[in-house]
């Protein structure tokens, strides 16, 4: 799947819970709609994306292993009106 994101964070070498932290911050930044791609080595990031997608308004629209780095593709959500 070729995913064409908006923002890239490298969390390469980041320890849990570090690159789950970073792409919080990032997809803060983002307008809805946009995609962030996330990579990271750390083992535990491929079940905490996983996680994060299910319990928030993020879809998790790909992810894959490529040799040693995770590589995730986050959608930021909408945030619903007040």
């Amino acid at each position: 799947m070729a995913v064409q994101p908006d923002d890239v964070l490298d969390a390469c070498g980041l320890p849990c819970p570090l690159p789950l932290l970073k792409a919080k911050q990032a997809l803060a930044r983002l307008a809805a709609g946009q995609i962030l791609e996330i990579r990271a080595t750390d083992a535990g990031s491929w079940r905490d994306f996983e996680t994060f997608a299910d319990n928030s308004i993020h879809d998790l629209i790909e992810r894959e292993e490529r040799g040693e780095v995770f590589h995730f593709w986050l959608r930021k959500g909408e945030e619903p009106a007040s």
